[in-house]
């Protein structure tokens, strides 16, 4: 991989767009201390996947974005582009290359937003960009860059340092990139399959559980029909029993009708029967009445006839007497009985 072009947006000192070619053969830089030559290199690292903000020299990712000056504000993005052409024999698996080979990988980040990645204008991820350099043995952490102090610490490196940059150097950095992604993928598959027993224990026991509650419902369904049925056959009973006692109490209304009829017309003829009793003794009064009137000319017959009307008379005023008598007897009979009759119609009444 060849690097031909760097274009830096907003990137620390570099507020203004600033491009930078590199042309076949040495390119170098010279300038002053603090006037942006290791803000080059670590534009480069950036564009990379650098995610480390104490190896950008700053407290967080941020602050590569231009803070602004007292005669310039500050920026709110920072973005950095760079080209390379890709050697022959070099195959890039995690995105597509033109047809002329080029590559462009660009980084933008915003404040309060974060960085996203983009090769030849489409979005990618930072992990696609770590395995395109990786497979080109370069990468923000190659020693290819060589960057303040760089030196001094390869030459204290540890083996293992050392040998990273060895394996770097030969082209496999991105075989153990790679490998390491497997190897998270792989541990990341055996958590799914022990966290997949799990569920499926938990499923078990749950199935288990909802076997015994569905065995609970059907006995409960089947225990509530029942319990239906016997009080649906209570309340037939129970209906029954009281339609019988209403057909009784009918039957029981209608004797007790039968019975008041009964006694209202006994009543009746109890009254008639006293009517009756009044008509006749009206007549006797009269009878009686006439009778005195014929005494009493008898009477005066018998004071002007002398002897003989008074034994005439004495005759009538016995037969009077006589005939008084009877009708005080008549009506006491007439009274006496419809007072048995009245009583008579009362007790049947109440019974």
């Amino acid at each position: 991989m060849q690097i031909k072009r760097l274009k830096l947006s907003g990137f620390k000192s570099f507020v203004d767009a600033t491009e930078l070619r590199i042309e076949p053969g040495l390119t170098g830089i010279v300038g002053p201390n603090g006037c942006g030559k290791s803000n080059l290199l670590e534009a480069i690292r950036w564009v990379m996947g650098e995610s480390s903000a104490k190896s950008m020299r700053g407290a967080g990712m941020e602050d590569v974005i231009f803070a602004g000056t007292a005669s310039r504000p500050q920026r709110d993005f920072a973005e950095v582009s760079l080209l390379t052409v890709q050697e022959q024999g070099e195959l890039f698996n995690a995105v597509e290359v033109g047809a002329d080979g080029e590559l462009e990988v660009t980084r933008r980040i915003e404040r309060g937003a974060g960085s996203a990645y983009r090769a030849n204008g489409k979005d990618v991820r930072a992990k696609d960009v770590a395995l395109i350099f990786a497979d080109a043995a370069t990468g923000p952490h190659s020693p290819a860059l060589v960057s303040q102090g760089r030196i001094a610490a390869v030459i204290a490196a540890r083996p293992q340092e050392r040998r990273a940059m060895l394996e770097e150097a030969a082209g496999i950095a991105g075989l153990h990139v790679r490998r390491k992604d497997a190897e998270q993928k792989l541990r990341a598959a055996e958590t799914n399959l022990a966290r997949l027993d799990e569920i499926l224990l938990d499923m078990d026991a749950r199935a288990n559980a909802l076997r015994r509650q569905a065995k609970a419902a059907e006995r409960y369904i089947r225990l509530s029909d029942q319990i239906r049925v016997a009080e649906g056959r209570a309340l037939f009973a129970r209906w029954r029993e009281a339609n019988a006692s209403a057909e009784a109490a009918r039957a029981e209304a209608r004797q007790a009708d039968a019975a008041v009829a009964a006694a209202q017309e006994g009543q009746a003829a109890a009254a008639a029967h006293g009517n009756t009793n009044h008509r006749r003794d009206c007549r006797n009064r009269a009878r009686n009445q006439s009778t005195g009137a014929g005494a009493a000319q008898a009477e005066t017959k018998s004071q002007a006839g002398g002897e003989e009307g008074t034994a005439e008379k004495t005759k009538a005023a016995a037969g009077a007497t006589e005939a008084g008598t009877g009708a005080g007897s008549g009506r006491r009979a007439a009274a006496a009985t419809q007072t048995k009759a009245q009583t008579e119609t009362q007790a049947e009444a109440e019974s």
